[in-house]
């Protein structure tokens, strides 16, 4: 398959403007930013819809899935308070944006997407703009045991709860973000693991996700 890349002025200009925009709605961690403003977007979108690449709204990507609005991607990230060589667990692969953030920011990450026609599509798309995280197709809600432990996990879907298998995936010192709550609307919830069997949670802001589906979620 061939892809069309372009990243002229143009592109850049807007990624400038939407790092203005994220900082002024408080993302403060400069990291962060400096990520946003690094990855094209407008490459996940087809080229019928570029000029929405920069917007800061969700946007539909098939399957009943959307590329998460870039204030969401920056505040999940910022929560993740990501350190160079961080081995961390992504669930929900989706587009594969929030992906690439967290790998401009030094993570080694594991992403995992039940969608078998998204996982086909970032296991081309983002090889080809230079990432390579380790790819895989399956229930996230399970998280990746076999390749735990984690510093940091983040979940990119809504769930019911706090699945317990990806709690137990957490090095100690390790942080899960997840939205936590019903179909129509979530809390976002930090989890610390501070031993073998604890655990300090923070509720955050509400959010909407689409629904995280599989064996420990809905």
């Amino acid at each position: 398959m061939a892809y069309e890349f372009v990243d002229n002025y143009r592109e850049k200009g807007a990624r400038k403007q939407l790092v203005a925009h994220l900082r002024k709605r408080g993302i403060e961690e400069e990291a962060v930013l400096a990520a946003i403003g690094k990855v094209p977007r407008h490459f996940f979108f087809d080229k019928t819809f570029w000029n929405q690449a920069y917007k800061d709204i969700a946007f539909p990507i098939g399957d009943g899935q959307t590329i998460s609005q870039p204030y969401t991607v920056a505040y999940q990230t910022e929560l993740l308070h990501i350190g160079k060589g961080d081995k961390v667990l992504e669930i929900g692969t989706g587009s594969g944006y929030q992906t690439c953030v967290l790998m401009e920011l030094g993570a080694e990450v594991y992403t995992i997407e039940r969608q078998e026609n998204l996982y086909k599509r970032t296991i081309q798309v983002l090889p080809y703009m230079g990432y390579t995280p380790h790819f895989f197709l399956g229930d996230g809600s399970r998280g990746i045991p076999e390749h735990a432990p984690y510093e940091k996990i983040i979940v990119t879907a809504g769930a019911p709860f706090v699945p317990e298998i990806m709690l137990r995936q957490l090095t100690i010192g390790g942080i899960l973000v997840i939205p936590v709550g019903d179909a129509k609307e979530q809390k976002m919830v930090t989890v610390i693991r501070t031993g073998d069997n604890e655990f300090e949670k923070i509720e955050l802001d509400t959010f909407r996700f689409v629904p995280l589906v599989g064996d420990q979620a809905w």
